[in-house]
């Protein structure tokens, strides 16, 4: 018989592990994506990443119906569901109907329903470290637009000049941009303290040059609320990931804000002037400080009036005027990047503890801030057990960061815009490593 020639064997094409991850990630990565995008209709409305956020929670809710499992524990869903009590009863309690039912599906959507589905989706670590990168991906875009901003003033007005870098969100949502570029700082941060010998140099590199990177349009957005809480958080992970490398990092961040701010130029000029407003809040406070203070005591007698369920939900512009002093101004000015100027009106304290203590009382501030504080337990402890198995420690460092970050940055903010959805991805994230890395070493 005539000799048969061998066919060589073709090896099958292997496809990154990134790739093979996209297609189950790819609700989770589309809500990422879409931040970027701005209201589908008139300021205010609903954005592309809440209608991606609904398609989250749906498509979250069927891999579990299709997997028949118990998919979180009983602590996780005491936890993640404590804050629909408090939500409920303070909907019930208010005096708009309409307002309260819109309400109450904004506060389920923020504060329960992505952040579960985000926990139930993500299946291990190189799932999340696949999300954390797509926020340093998108805080990298939002940041680049805010640059250019800045040196074409094309961007939101700011004393006098449109240099305020407030990327595809504008002047409208002046913090969108800002917090953004805040957590894709920190995941990068994260990312980069990674200890375990499985990671790549070249991979920490990467990601400590993204954040280098992202130092610049944060320091443009002049927002000083960002500012501080993410120096709050970068300084808790350097110093989780040890403290003689915490020293060294921030001799080397002191230096380089050194650089970045004591140069010539307007631009240091006024970064200069925005650093040195920071320290006299108390002394010789501007007006948006002002404004500031005056609502937080209006958000104060409130409370007082109904302590233990708050004034309503959505019901503090209702109840502002009310209890505000004359030193309340009658909104902030808005203009640039591409909106012509504006009185916006005042309609929430800037402060997420007051908000939820006005409107929803001693009940919401016990089930809500509760809940986030048992997250940041969980969060700690997670920790804990990374260190012990040297695994994971990046994943920790990311989701401690991000919920550092939050809880400092509501003494200074709340939820509103089209950047709301970010706070729900955070809690995610947080949720996820309190909760859900437990199995990552499962196979």
């Amino acid at each position: 018989m005539p000799a048969v020639a061998a066919v060589p064997r073709t090896r099958p094409l292997s496809v990154p592990a990134p790739l093979r991850r996209a297609p189950h990630l790819l609700p989770l990565l589309a809500v990422i994506a879409l931040l970027a995008t701005p209201p589908l209709g008139a300021e205010g409305s609903a954005t592309a990443a809440d209608a991606a956020s609904g398609l989250l929670v749906v498509w979250a809710a069927v891999r579990v119906l299709r997997s028949g499992a118990r998919p979180l524990t009983r602590t996780a869903v005491i936890v993640m569901g404590l804050p629909v009590l408090g939500i409920c009863v303070a909907a019930m309690g208010a005096a708009d109907p309409n307002t309260a039912v819109a309400g109450l599906g904004r506060y389920l959507q923020i504060f329960v329903l992505v952040p579960v589905a985000v926990l139930l989706l993500l299946r291990d670590r190189d799932d999340f470290r696949l999300a954390a990168a797509a926020v340093v991906a998108l805080a990298l875009f939002e940041g680049g637009v805010g640059v250019h901003q800045y040196l074409t003033a094309t961007g939101a007005s700011y004393m006098g000049e449109d240099i305020r870098a407030v990327g595809t969100f504008g002047a409208s949502d002046v913090m969108g941009m800002a917090s953004v570029v805040s957590c894709g700082l920190l995941c990068a941060v994260g990312l980069a303290l990674d200890p375990t010998p499985e990671t790549g140099r070249a991979r920490r590199r990467a990601a400590l040059g993204c954040a280098a990177l992202l130092l610049v349009p944060l320091a443009l957005s002049f927002s000083r609320g960002a500012w501080i809480a993410t120096a709050v958080a970068v300084c808790a992970m350097l110093l989780l990931s040890g403290v003689r490398r915490a020293l060294a990092v921030v001799a080397v961040a002191a230096a380089a804000v050194v650089v970045l701010v004591g140069g010539t130029g307007a631009g240091s000029q006024l970064l200069q002037e925005r650093l040195a407003s920071i320290t006299q809040v108390a002394d010789a406070p501007d007006q948006s400080v002002t404004d500031r203070y005056t609502m937080w005591a209006a958000a104060t007698l409130m409370w007082r009036q109904s302590p233990l369920n708050g004034v309503g939900l959505k019901e503090f512009p209702a109840h502002r005027d009310a209890n505000s002093s004359l030193a309340l101004s009658s909104g902030s000015d808005t203009g640039g990047a591409g909106a012509a100027f504006k009185r916006q009106p005042l309609l929430s304290p800037h402060n997420m503890y007051l908000l939820v203590l006005s409107e929803q009382g001693l009940l919401g501030v016990v089930t809500l801030v509760g809940s986030w504080a048992a997250l940041l337990i969980g969060g700690l402890r997670g920790l804990r057990r990374a260190r012990k198995r040297r695994t994971g420690v990046d994943c920790a460092l990311v989701a401690g960061g991000l919920l550092i970050w939050l809880l400092v940055d509501f003494f200074y903010g709340d939820i509103g815009g089209p950047s709301t959805v970010l706070t729900a991805l955070v809690l995610g994230f947080a949720a996820w490593f309190a909760f859900g890395a437990r199995g990552a070493d499962r196979p």
